[in-house]
């Protein structure tokens, strides 16, 4: 894994986090709509690794590391959550989102010091 595809996987989860922050802010405006005698039928996204194919493979070539997250399918579930469980969905995705920031970051100083390193 370079430097590069640290930048890739962690861009590619900030973009599936943002999504995902979308899709829970629109569960909550539903939730907060809904009344008991018409529940709302919360989106619920599928999130894989890209072409994950649960091969065993050990090496830390780029082909180990080709599947970059991302939203496979939204289902729909029917009357299932409510407003309190949809804010909480929101805070993982915030969490999650926050810490892929972080490793984006991360790799941008990396990248930054190899570059500082290969000038000197």
């Amino acid at each position: 894994m370079t430097e590069l595809d640290l930048l890739d996987r962690a861009a590619a989860a900030m973009s599936v986090q943002r999504d995902l922050l979308d899709l829970s802010a629109r569960n909550v405006a539903a939730a907060q709509a809904s009344t008991p005698g018409h529940p709302f039928a919360r989106l619920v996204a599928e999130v894989t690794n890209g072409d994950d194919d649960d091969d065993d493979d050990a090496g830390f070539g780029a082909e180990a590391y080709a599947g970059l997250p991302q939203i496979n399918g939204v289902h729909r579930e029917r009357g299932s959550g409510d407003p309190l469980t949809e804010l909480i969905a929101v805070l993982d995705a915030q969490r999650a989102y926050e810490t892929d920031a972080s490793l984006f970051d991360t790799g941008k100083r990396i990248v930054e010091r190899t570059l500082d390193v290969e000038r000197s």
